[in-house]
């Protein structure tokens, strides 16, 4: 049996914060089955779990219903894991939503740029009440340094 995807594209896209939920829909989803056209039809699975941090799809092992007529074929989503143009589309549709650990900073490392910010914003605050001939402001944050 050779499967091929005609069309995907998700009805519903859902985030938490460790999960990506592709919601799929009839209209949306049709694979080709030896040459035949078959319609997703949400009688068992009807998402597709993406781990947002590994990228790893988290429910392989469930099946997809597509009917011709009154022939239903189910489709595990490992077969569709074979198929590396389904894997490029999957990959494309979930990548704005995958966790980037490349630009995070330290806490440790977040904290010392903060204070850093913090007291060169108090120097640019003491700076401008001495502009503005403002005593009262200046021995306040002079007391913060």
């Amino acid at each position: 049996m050779v499967v091929t995807v005609k069309m995907f594209k998700p009805y519903h896209i859902k985030a938490d914060s460790k999960k990506l939920y592709i919601i799929v829909s009839p209209p949306y989803f049709t694979v080709a089955i030896n040459e035949e056209e078959y319609k997703f039809i949400p009688i068992k699975a009807k998402e597709m779990i993406i781990n947002r941090k590994t990228k790893a799809i988290e429910n392989a092992e469930v099946e997809f219903a597509f009917q011709k007529g009154t022939d239903i074929i189910y489709i595990t989503m490992t077969d569709f894991i074979l198929d590396p143009d389904f894997i490029a589309l999957l990959d494309s549709i979930a990548a704005p939503f995958y966790v980037n650990d490349v630009n995070e900073y330290d806490d440790g490392e977040n904290d010392i740029l903060i204070e850093e910010l913090e007291r060169l914003n108090k120097f640019r605050l003491i700076d401008k009440a001495l502009d503005e001939r403002d005593e009262k402001t200046f021995y306040a944050l002079s007391e913060l340094l």
